[in-house]
């Protein structure tokens, strides 16, 4: 294996996760009694850029063409950030009717339908058929393929050239970048900009989130490596941007080298990293460590409670649930079901360990003690969302970066 964005081999292991299904891979009843195939979960330093990736890639026809069941974020939080994102970025490029934006991963369209109504006119790319039929019948038009260099010439021909691309929470998913970015150089407008928002490696390092770390995501961004990926297809960051979401991450312009003026944040972040070190083995291998100890507190901590007669549960059902399910063993022996608002994911059963999902309100009429925060990068919102559920007497259990108990 080489290293995505530079093609080193001088790759070196620090944290293993085990085997695992993929994150997004939830089961119907019928399904329990088929063979479920698990896959490494590694995570690799890259010594000569410093990227930070998976040792395994899973062929993305699994990952993604298989009954896909992620719908872009259902909060107001997520909808209030797809909301910013495209007035922030509208604004930013003056975005007219004669503008085309072009969203590699668009999923159900939440970010395009808000570019839409800034003006501009807007294609999705997809590569999920279920998900994309979900989107057309919102009204999003959508190319379902994957992204690359074919696909971009295609738009082009038909289209024209983008003055705006971007891909959230989807850059870091993709094995084969430069096909991806051949395909931005093929279909981008010489004023154009692509923009990328993704979990920040710092952030994850930091505040411990390992449970970020899954199949899908076969990258953890950071700017050093970006750099340095970018320059080899004639591109440049120009600008980054911090954002609260999904525990903390950047938002990267990227233009065109030398036709735009780079901004004083692009420094500050190769500062920062260089400062935390988030490319040397010993703070990786001592965060490996720390997720470990991790995992140690959250089995003690729900095991006790088991041994109370406490009955627990888990609100909400991301990927990175998953992975946190998946290596900390939490089964249907600690909790009795999942709640989720999605209804691509309730009546299935959790990859892997195979806990039901059921609907959010399984929470008020069971009235479980504990509730497992799975997505705790929502938190307050859920917390809000449930306040029933906490003057009843019911606590939560917030598991990252330290597991604790939230009560009324």
């Amino acid at each position: 294996m080489v290293c995505r964005m530079c093609k080193s081999d001088g790759l070196t292991p620090f944290l293993d996760l085990g085997f695992t299904p993929p994150a997004d891979r939830f089961l119907r009843k019928e399904q329990l009694r088929e063979p479920e195939v698990h896959y490494p979960l590694v995570v690799m330093l890259c010594a000569s850029c410093g990227q930070v990736q998976l040792g395994h890639v899973v062929s993305p026809e699994v990952l993604y063409r298989q009954d896909y069941p992620y719908e872009a974020s259902l909060t107001k939080t997520g909808q209030r950030h797809w909301a910013e994102f495209a007035r922030t970025v509208s604004e930013r490029m003056r975005l007219g009717a004669a503008d085309l934006v072009v969203d590699i991963g668009s999923n159900v369209g939440v970010l395009l339908a808000a570019f839409r109504d800034h003006g501009a006119r807007i294609l999705g790319v997809d590569p999920a058929s279920n998900i994309v039929r979900i989107a057309e019948r919102g009204g999003i038009e959508t190319v379902n393929e994957f992204f690359g260099l074919e696909v971009a010439r295609g738009i082009r021909e038909t289209r024209g050239p983008a003055t705006v691309i971007t891909g959230t929470n989807v850059f870091a998913h993709i094995d084969d970048l430069d096909d991806v970015l051949r395909g931005v150089d093929v279909l981008l407008g010489e004023r154009g900009i692509l923009v990328i928002e993704a979990p920040y490696l710092v952030h994850l390092i930091k505040n411990l989130e390992y449970d970020t770390i899954y199949h899908e995501h076969l990258s953890y961004l950071s700017i050093r490596p970006l750099t340095a990926l970018f320059s080899r297809f004639g591109f440049e960051i120009f600008d980054v941007e911090r954002r609260d979401i999904h525990g903390g991450s950047i938002r990267i312009y990227i233009g065109r080298a030398g036709r735009l003026p780079i901004g004083a944040a692009v420094d500050a972040c190769l500062r920062e990293e260089a400062e935390a070190g988030v490319h040397t083995l010993p703070v990786l291998q001592e965060f490996a460590q720390a997720v470990r100890c991790n995992r140690q507190d959250l089995q003690w901590l729900v095991r006790s409670l088991k041994q109370q007669g406490r009955r627990l549960v888990g609100v909400s059902a991301p990927a990175k649930g998953m992975t946190l399910l998946n290596y900390c063993h939490l089964g249907p022996e600690t909790l009795d079901f999942v709640t989720e608002k999605s209804t691509l994911k309730i009546g299935r059963y959790t990859p892997g360990l195979h806990v039901p999902v059921v609907p959010d309100e399984a929470l008020l009429s069971e009235r479980p003690d504990y509730a497992l925060l799975l997505a705790w990068n929502f938190a307050d919102e859920i917390m809000a969302n449930l306040h029933a559920y906490r003057q009843a007497g019911g606590k939560f259990i917030i598991p990252i970066p330290v597991p604790r108990v939230v009560d009324a």
